[in-house]
């Protein structure tokens, strides 16, 4: 009877721990918009429900046709080192996602058809894989590891399913909102940053030049006679060489540099620990590459216009150490770029 009571009780104690987990689970799709911290709590919640040492979870790309690992705990670095592999049609993964049901192997030691060198390198003995989708489409797979052959009831895996259902919901809810935070703080057009996130990124760069005392450069860029362009040949193809000179700046500047949608025809760059000489040796090779290389424009319209841009540079500290001043040293070197012949490059010192 004692031995029969413990055994309740210890299935009573699981039960509870399963519903208490897909609660978290639920009160994060309800309070958290933040894809990291979802992806967070629903690994250790599932973790803690199944009771497994470590896991994983990977989101699908659809354009790569790859898993990417965005939250991971209990293994090696180099592990989670390889923290994307595509999907590849007829495999085992791709089999996992067709099927749409939580998927395990209680011992990969006798599993033949387990081949992954990684994980068997990693120690992992036994694990299970859960699809994540929702009407139709694919989220991702969470991957809960143990590192001793493991028997998984079918209780503890349909609750897995149950919480798996809200986790799918909660990753999509936060991906939405991610994506609709995107689209407000970039520009449609070329795909840039907006204004409204320059002001921000502005005024965050120049605090930190200011508490570390290094230079910061801001450029400015206008496209020559935009509106003169759009008249002869027609806004549609105006908007193709926004959207390449966008292109052709994120090619020309470092990593760390930010390049921002300004206004109509203007465009912005913030160069963290440039200085004024630097910011204009980059300015003037920008310049030069748009003139020299106009074909990278539509050939229907370099063919009769080239196309050019007019640039201001200005730096902290040599014009101001706040937004205020070094905007208005650059906005009033513009109307001096487009006003002496255009296509070049203006700064104050």
């Amino acid at each position: 009877m004692n031995e029969a009571k413990i055994v309740n009780d210890e299935v009573l104690i699981e039960q509870i721990n399963g519903l208490r987990g897909i609660l978290d689970i639920a009160k994060i799709v309800v309070s958290s918009l933040d894809l990291d911290e979802v992806l967070q709590k629903i690994l250790h919640s599932a973790m803690s429900v199944m009771d497994m040492p470590a896991g994983s979870v990977a989101l699908y790309d659809i354009n790569t046709c790859q898993l990417v690992m965005r939250a991971h705990a209990g293994f090696s670095g180099k592990f989670v080192a390889r923290d994307r592999w595509t999907v590849k049609q007829g495999g085992l993964t791709d089999e996992i996602l067709e099927r749409g049901e939580p998927f395990t192997v209680n011992d990969t030691a006798t599993a033949d058809f387990f081949n992954n060198s990684l994980a068997v390198d990693e120690g992992i003995r036994s694990l299970i894989a859960v699809p994540l989708k929702i009407h139709n489409k694919t989220i991702g797979i969470l991957y809960l590891d143990d590192f001793r052959p493991r028997y998984f009831t079918p209780d503890k895996l349909e609750l897995l399913s149950i919480l798996s259902t809200f986790a799918t919901m909660s990753i999509d809810h936060a991906r939405l909102h991610g994506q609709v935070q995107q689209l407000a703080c970039t520009d449609s057009q070329t795909g840039l940053y907006n204004q409204r996130q320059f002001d921000k990124a502005f005024a965050e760069e120049l605090a930190r030049a200011n508490r570390y005392d290094k230079a910061l450069s801001i450029i400015m860029f206008a496209v020559d006679n935009l509106s003169e362009f759009n008249d002869t040949y027609g806004h549609d193809k105006g908007d193709t060489v926004l959207q390449e000179l966008a292109n052709l700046l994120h090619e020309l500047l470092r990593d760390c540099d930010m390049v921002f949608r300004y206004g109509g025809e203007e465009f912005v760059a913030l160069l963290p620990e440039t200085s004024l000489d630097e910011a204009v040796k980059v300015a003037e090779r920008i310049r030069i590459f748009v003139e020299t290389e106009s074909p990278r424009f539509p050939t229907q319209i370099t063919k009769t216009h080239g196309v050019t841009v007019s640039v201001g540079v200005a730096a902290r500290p040599e014009d101001g150490n706040d937004t205020k001043s070094l905007l208005k040293v650059v906005e009033g070197l513009m109307p001096t770029a487009r006003g002496e012949g255009r296509n070049k490059v203006y700064y104050s010192g």
